[in-house]
């Protein structure tokens, strides 16, 4: 059984102490394929290591996270953006996207940010991996003027409502499902059944927001299989079609 984790940050100063040990859990509790996104150039370098470290589990993606795009670095940070997509291979462009959350000021050139990082994945082919909080409006404004045959990607960390998730399906998108699915509020479990499992993927978002039971607890890559087992309980299949679906829905939208 392979389940891929499609969204974890393993560079982060959280796993510090135990990076590779932590690793090595996820793998041993059958997460064999890490997709880490980017958040800005401050961190590119670790990503690399971590891809030499792990070459056959690790898979990147370049771009800049909304909560980095600041008016007197932006420019440059997109610049860094695309020198590094024409330098080698990435899986996609992200994660990217809108935050309303953590800063409102920003919010337009946080979507001219999303607008031209969405350009360069079209450009190199590659799917995208959107960051949207508290910003559902703003992110689709970005998306329907962008709306093209090659427009595709992961609505990460998806939690919206059932209408949502279905214009986000309209728009080539699969919906990242990792934790929130087993919070007792976290809602999605309402309606996921009702959402077919092609368009779904697992993710951690390591170490943001464990699955139950280590709820508030940093989270980790091994966690996977605890988000696998709820989808497990809602669509009413064995974990390993779980696994083995949301595996090759990963596989299609990131071109291995």
């Amino acid at each position: 059984m392979i389940l891929t984790d499609t969204h974890t940050h393993l560079y982060s100063e959280e796993f510090d102490l135990d990076r590779t040990e932590m690793i090595q859990r996820a793998i041993d509790a059958g997460v064999s394929r890490f997709f880490v996104p980017s958040i800005d150039s401050g961190y590119t370098q670790k990503m690399y290591d971590l891809e030499m470290q792990f070459p056959e589990n690790i898979f990147l993606m370049m771009g800049l996270h909304p909560c980095y795009v600041k008016p007197k670095t932006y420019q440059q940070e997109l610049a860094h953006v695309e020198t590094e997509l024409s330098k080698k291979k990435f899986y996609a462009v992200g994660e990217i996207g809108v935050d309303m959350y953590w800063d409102k000021t920003t919010l337009k050139i946080q979507q001219e940010a999303f607008k031209r990082q969405i350009q360069l994945a079209k450009k190199h082919k590659l799917a995208i991996n959107i960051h949207c909080r508290e910003a559902f409006d703003e992110v689709f404004e970005v998306l329907d003027g962008e709306k093209s045959a090659d427009l595709f990607g992961i609505f990460h960390c998806f939690a919206g409502d059932f209408g949502q998730a279905k214009r986000a399906i309209d728009l080539n998108m699969k919906l990242g499902i990792g934790g929130v699915a087993t919070f007792k509020n976290g809602k999605i479990d309402q309606f996921l059944n009702e959402i077919d499992l092609k368009h779904i993927v697992l993710e951690t978002d390591s170490p943001y927001l464990a699955p139950v039971p280590f709820r508030g607890k940093r989270n980790e890559s091994s966690y996977t299989r605890l988000v696998a087992e709820k989808l497990s309980q809602i669509y009413q299949l064995p974990i390993e079609e779980i696994a083995r679906i949301t595996t090759e829905n990963s596989k299609a939208i990131f071109g291995i």
